[in-house]
């Protein structure tokens, strides 16, 4: 910045970004980092989050805003933060964003409103992420972060899942005054953000928080309950004047390769939930320590194993990906921290086989190069392999994150007269709705593995068209 001059008080505020760099979020060394599973980000303090918030230009049509699949009202809380107003910054973001110090977190804001922002291109973009992470955390260490709940309006829902979808739902359909239980089949609430997040990206003290915040707003959680088994979609719609299905999708996708049977090839999803939950899970259990880890994949399920196996002590980390980094779906900024703790990456590299010693445990990867031919259906250029490139990799333990699909509903439950797609998919109009009346589904389930945000927006919209459903002047509430 030009000496002498503060932009938050020459009237020039707007053109903040020519004299202000972006600033990094502070950020744990790596060798420190890895040695435990605390979050690895801090705040920035308040003379910083100022400067950094001044940044915002103030778009009369902000990209950013259409960038953020919440549409949160970025450059309205932006100008507020640039003030010291942080109260009133974060009142601002909980009207869209029903997990506003959790979305940061995990978010790959460079994909999103970051990536929109208008000076991305001739300079760094607004730290919105980090802004958005320091007013609401500000916000509940200062008494604030409850909203304002309707009176009771006699009306009950039920909840499936009690993840980010689940949990969006439950809290915008309180705020209007429905009773609401939350039925999770694990012991604890907080379900993908609970069990499938790292620490490292997501304290699980935030999550508890924020489903205390919840119960604070009326919401019941009744854990160990899995619909489906323990209670039927038949008695819930008896019971409930509506049902919320986000259950999630957490069938691993099958690396489909020979050896894919040996001992030490394990699916990413249980290895993350094992080493990370705060509660022990039945899981059998995975040494690390010592050993040579290869994972299968190359979004954030693949950077979030490679990262905690190095918390785990694991010898060496190598994420084999079959097309480049270009073409890779996981964050940026994940791939940046897993080459900064240790992880190596082979890009353009494919899987063939696996290869295992005579008791049955995997020791090598047989890989073939790649190289990047026409655009696919998707609009990606599709890998396809060179000839004559074989070659391997040893390997005591294979992790495979390759995604999800939607469990399949049991053929024996009631929950089978739900449609779903092709494959597997619950299936929802415009509004959220299922087949069946009364019964609304979102998030994973219906969407397929996505992003943590996606499910927050479609449990928010799932609560508003409950909302009109239950109030449409021929509804029978019964």
């Amino acid at each position: 910045m030009s000496a002498g001059r503060d932009p938050l008080h020459t009237g020039q505020a707007r053109y903040a970004w020519r004299e202000l760099e972006r600033a990094d979020q502070p950020k744990r060394i790596a060798g420190e980092r890895i040695t435990d599973f605390h979050e690895i980000y801090s705040l920035f303090d308040e003379a910083t989050i100022r400067e950094q918030a001044a940044r915002c230009v103030q778009c009369a049509e902000p990209a950013c805003v259409a960038g953020c699949p919440l549409h949160n009202r970025i450059p309205e809380w932006m100008a507020l933060a640039a003030e010291g107003r942080y109260l009133e910054a974060a009142d601002i973001s909980r009207q869209t964003s029903t997990m506003p110090e959790i979305c940061p977190r995990v978010c790959p804001q460079e994909r999103l409103c970051e990536g929109a922002c208008v000076i991305h291109a001739p300079e760094e973009p607004v730290c919105i992420g980090a802004i958005e992470k320091f007013i609401n955390e500000y916000a509940l260490a200062h008494g604030g972060g409850d909203v304002p709940v309707a009176p009771p309006n006699g009306k009950r829902v039920a909840v499936v899942g009690s993840g980010p979808g689940g949990m969006a739902c439950a809290d915008s359909l309180s705020q209007l005054g429905y009773a609401v239980t939350v039925f999770e089949s694990e012991a604890l609430a907080g379900g993908l953000l609970l069990f499938g997040i790292p620490a490292f990206k997501l304290e699980k003290e935030v999550v508890e928080r924020r489903v205390n915040i919840l119960r604070r707003q009326g919401v019941e959680f009744k854990t160990g309950v899995m619909v489906g088994r323990d209670v039927t979609l038949t008695r819930l719609r008896e019971e409930f004047s509506a049902v919320f299905l986000g259950i999630g999708a957490l069938k691993p996708k099958s690396a489909g390769l020979p050896g894919d049977d040996l001992k030490g090839v394990i699916q990413g999803l249980p290895f993350l939930a094992q080493k990370n939950a705060p509660i022990a899970l039945g899981l059998p259990p995975v040494e690390v320590k010592g050993k040579r880890i290869v994972v299968l994949g190359g979004g954030d399920s693949a950077m979030d194993c490679l990262r905690t196996a190095i918390r785990c002590g694991a010898a060496d980390t190598v994420c084999v990906y079959r097309r480049d980094l270009a073409n890779m779906p996981g964050s940026r900024k994940e791939y940046a921290n897993a080459l900064e703790e240790g992880a190596r990456f082979m890009f353009l590299t494919n899987p063939v086989a696996l290869e295992g010693n005579e008791d049955g445990e995997v020791t090598t990867v047989h890989c073939v190069r790649m190289e990047l031919g026409e655009p696919d259906a998707s609009g990606r250029r599709s890998p396809r392999a060179i000839p004559g490139s074989e070659f391997t990799l040893a390997a005591d333990l294979v992790l495979i994150a390759y995604g999800f699909d939607p469990v399949p509903f049991p053929p024996e439950s009631d929950l089978s007269q739900i449609e779903v797609n092709s494959w597997g998919a619950t299936k929802v109009d415009a509004e959220q709705r299922t087949n069946i009346p009364g019964v609304f589904a979102g998030g994973d389930v219906v969407r397929g593995p996505s992003l943590v945000v996606h499910a927050v927006r479609d449990g928010r919209k799932a609560a508003e068209s409950i909302h009109l459903y239950l109030n449409a002047p021929d509804h029978e509430n019964g």
